[in-house]
C-alpha cells in the first residue's frame, strides 16, 4: 500500500475528510526515505518537522554524559516521532532519531500542521487526538518505570508490541527497558 493510502486510512479512523480535504492535507506532507542507520534528527539540530512512519522502524533516543543510551520510543508504521520539545518550543534538539531499518516517512512541518489545523476543524481534532494518545502512552510508560521491575516491564512490552522482538536488536530493547543486555537475555530465556 502506498504512503498516501496508509495516511488516509490512519486519519479516517479518527475523522472523516472529503477527498478534496484529504488531498489538500496530503499536499502538506513530504515523502522521505531513509536507510538503516541513517540519522533523521541529531542532538543540537533545529527541528521543524514531525514524521509519520509509513514503513520501517525508527528509534528516538538520548545519550547521556556517560555515553549510555536511553531509548524513549520505537516508531513503527502509523506512529509519529520528532523531538517535540524542540519542535513546539523552537529550541535545539535534545534527543536523536534514527533508523533501525530502512524506512519511509511522511514529513510535515510545524508551520504546515498549524496551517491545516486552522483551516480544517477535523484535522485539528485529529492532531489533538493524536497528541493526547501520545501523552497517555508516555504517562503509562513513566508509571511502569516507577512501579514495575524489569521482568514486568519486559512482559508489558512483549504483550503490547510482540513484533518488536523480531524487528529490533536485543541491545536496543534492553536500552528501552532500562536494563543490561545480560538482564534482557535472562528475561527472554525465562519467558
Amino acid at each position: 500500500m502506498e504512503a498516501k493510502e496508509i495516511l488516509r486510512q490512519y486519519i479516517s479512523k479518527i475523522v472523516l475528510l472529503s477527498d478534496e480535504q484529504f488531498e489538500y492535507v496530503f499536499s502538506h506532507f513530504k515523502p522521505l526515505t531513509f536507510k538503516k542507520g541513517q540519522v533523521i534528527i541529531s542532538e543540537g539540530d533545529q527541528v521543524d518537522c514531525e514524521y509519520f512512519v509509513v514503513s520501517g522502524c525508527l528509534k528516538t533516543f538520548f545519550i547521556n554524559d556517560e555515553i549510555k543510551m536511553y531509548i524513549l520510543q520505537f516508531s513503527m508504521p502509523t506512529w509519529w516521532t520528532s523531538d517535540y520539545n524542540a519542535l513546539y518550543n523552537d529550541t535545539k534538539a535534545t534527543i536523536n532519531v534514527d533508523c533501525i531499518t530502512d524506512a519511509e516517512v511522511l514529513c510535515i512541518s510545524n508551520k504546515d500542521r498549524e496551517k491545516i489545523c486552522s483551516e480544517i476543524h477535523q484535522i485539528e481534532h485529529f492532531f489533538r487526538w493524536r497528541t493526547n494518545k501520545g501523552y497517555v502512552a508516555s504517562q503509562k510508560r513513566l508509571l511502569s518505570f516507577m512501579n514495575n521491575d524489569a521482568k514486568k516491564r519486559y512482559e508489558e512490552l512483549l504483550a503490547l508490541y510482540p513484533q518488536l522482538y523480531n524487528l529490533v536488536p536485543k541491545h536496543l530493547i534492553a536500552a528501552y527497558l532500562g536494563v543490561s543486555r545480560e538482564t534482557l537475555s535472562r528475561l527472554y530465556s525465562s519467558h
